[in-house]
């Protein structure tokens, strides 16, 4: 039996190496989770930019005393990963500031995603993928189908709170969505009369666009119980129904997709522009 030589040794191990990675990726998102679900985000943003202690940081998120140690590697975690910086000096405490990643987590910003990250992190958008094995043995459609036994939106229709979630959710991804579309690519509307946002949930991304170019005639598709709670009267009209049967017409149909791309694509004669 031939015995395994150096480098036989070595591929194995820096396999071994990537497998570990792969095992233990879930811990950067759940840090992150956590980090928001304390508010350090929202801390760091609230000193006006000057650097945080690690000390100072522990009580101002009521952390006890013998949890500190626990936090300094959370944040140690973060750091790498790119999600705050560390601007101590060698010898002196860690001091923390954020990075453009976590300023898309403080609570309140327009532009603020962290509604996205736990619904994302939610057990109801994690189990599907524990299912994900078994479902390509079974006859359901979707992973999510297979763990829940219904589709999303129809688990949203019968769960309020899942229908909340989803809603804010989908309404903080498209408000930065939003502010790339009107600020860099308003030839698109040029000429535009009417348009249609197909699954554009509460509005945001359709308000925008109404509030940047007034002349159009902004409507949202959505399924009834998506938009039926939503505040009528505003920039935006709304309309229940379901897009695989029918969509109302307009000059424009836009589509969002998760490439991450906005697609305002051609639909029975529409304009069409790919972003």
């Amino acid at each position: 039996m031939a015995h395994p030589t150096a480098a036989n040794v070595e591929e194995e191990l820096q396999a071994q190496v990537l497998v570990w990675n792969h095992i233990f990726q879930f811990i950067s998102s759940m840090s992150l989770k956590s980090a928001v679900e304390l508010g350090i985000p929202d801390v760091l943003h609230h000193n006006e930019g000057h650097p945080i202690s690690l000390s100072r940081l522990a009580s101002l998120i009521s952390i006890t005393p013998n949890r500190t140690d626990y936090l300094r590697r959370l944040m140690r975690m973060l750091v790498f990963t790119g999600c705050f910086a560390n601007v101590s000096k060698e010898g002196e405490e860690e001091e923390y500031v954020l990075t453009p990643v976590s300023r898309l987590l403080v609570k309140g910003k327009d532009t603020g995603i962290s509604p996205f990250l736990f619904f994302q992190m939610d057990p109801v958008m994690q189990s599907p993928w524990q299912s994900l094995g078994k479902w390509f043995h079974s006859d359901e459609p979707t992973p999510f189908a297979k763990a829940h036994g219904v589709e999303i939106f129809e688990m949203g229709r019968r769960s309020e709170s899942l229908n909340r979630m989803i809603n804010q959710a989908m309404a903080c991804d498209s408000r930065l969505m939003a502010k790339a579309l009107v600020e860099h690519h308003r030839d698109a509307f040029v000429g535009v009369k009417s348009l249609i946002d197909v699954g554009g949930g509460t509005g945001s991304l359709a308000a925008m666009i109404a509030m940047t170019f007034p002349s159009i005639k902004c409507v949202v598709l959505d399924l009834p119980h998506v938009v039926t709670d939503v505040p009528k009267g505003g920039v935006v009209e709304f309309v229940g129904g379901n897009m695989f049967e029918h969509v109302p017409p307009a000059d424009a149909v836009l589509l969002k997709v998760r490439e991450p791309n906005i697609v305002y694509h051609n639909l029975d004669g529409c304009k069409s522009h790919v972003i």
